[in-house]
C-alpha cells in the first residue's frame, strides 16, 4: 500500500486530501481518495501521482465525513475523474453509497475496516487496515491530553474498540501523521475522555 498525501496550493483552508494506492499499481487495485478538501489544487496533484499506467487516477472516493473543509471539492473531483463516491452520511450530494460502522472497503490493495466515531460530527468515521496498521482519523478527536472534556457514549464505545486494534499509523485530517507509539496515544486517549466522564458522573 501507498499512501500520497496530496499537496494543496495554500490559498485555501482544507484538511489533507490522501490517495491510496497499491504497491504495484495492478488492475484490481482500488485507486481511492480518503477526503477530498476544498483546494482546486487538489486536482493537480491527483495528476502528479504515481496512480499506474492504464489505470484511472481515482477510482474511488470515502469520505470521513460532511464538513466541507473536507468534501466541498467533490463535484469537480466527480466531474475530472467519474468516481465512486462513499460516506456514512445520506446528505452529502454525490454519494453513491453509505458506509456503515463494521463495513470493510478496499482503498489501493489494502481492506479497510469502517469504525463509525461519532464526536467531532454525527457521521464521522475512521478507516483501519489491520494488515499494515493504519488509521485514517479524520477529524475525530483521536489525541486527548486531558480528562476535562465531554464525549458521548458512542465516541468512547468506538475509541475503546480502536484501543484493540494494532495501529502503527494514524493519519489525520489536519496536521503530520502520527508514526511512534500510536497505540498508546490511543490507549492515554481513551483514559483521559473515560475520566472525563467518569467526574461528570460524581457531580
Amino acid at each position: 500500500m501507498r499512501i500520497v498525501m496530496l499537496e494543496s496550493g495554500g490559498q485555501v483552508y482544507t484538511s489533507q486530501v490522501y490517495l491510496v494506492l497499491g504497491d504495484a499499481s495492478r488492475m484490481e487495485d482500488v485507486n481511492t481518495l480518503v477526503d477530498v478538501g476544498q483546494d482546486p489544487a487538489i486536482l493537480a496533484s491527483v495528476e502528479r501521482a504515481p496512480t499506474g499506467v492504464g489505470k484511472w487516477p481515482v477510482e474511488q472516493v470515502v469520505l470521513t465525513h460532511s464538513h466541507s473543509d473536507h468534501c466541498a471539492l467533490l463535484p469537480r473531483v466527480r466531474e475530472a475523474f467519474r468516481p465512486k463516491v462513499f460516506a456514512f452520511s445520506p446528505n452529502i450530494d454525490g454519494v453513491d453509497g453509505l458506509l456503515r460502522d463494521g463495513d470493510t472497503i478496499k482503498m489501493g490493495d489494502g481492506y479497510f475496516e469502517v469504525i463509525h466515531t461519532p464526536g467531532h460530527s454525527s457521521d464521522s468515521i475512521c478507516l483501519y487496515n489491520q494488515a499494515e496498521g493504519v488509521l485514517f482519523a479524520g477529524d475525530s478527536p483521536l489525541l486527548i491530553t486531558s480528562p476535562t472534556g465531554t464525549y458521548e457514549t458512542g465516541f468512547l464505545a468506538a475509541l475503546e474498540k480502536l484501543c484493540t486494534r494494532d495501529v502503527r499509523r494514524i493519519y489525520f485530517g489536519h496536521g503530520a501523521p502520527l508514526t511512534e507509539h500510536c497505540n498508546q496515544r490511543l490507549r492515554e486517549s481513551h483514559s483521559m475522555a473515560a475520566g472525563g466522564l467518569a467526574a461528570i458522573g460524581r457531580q
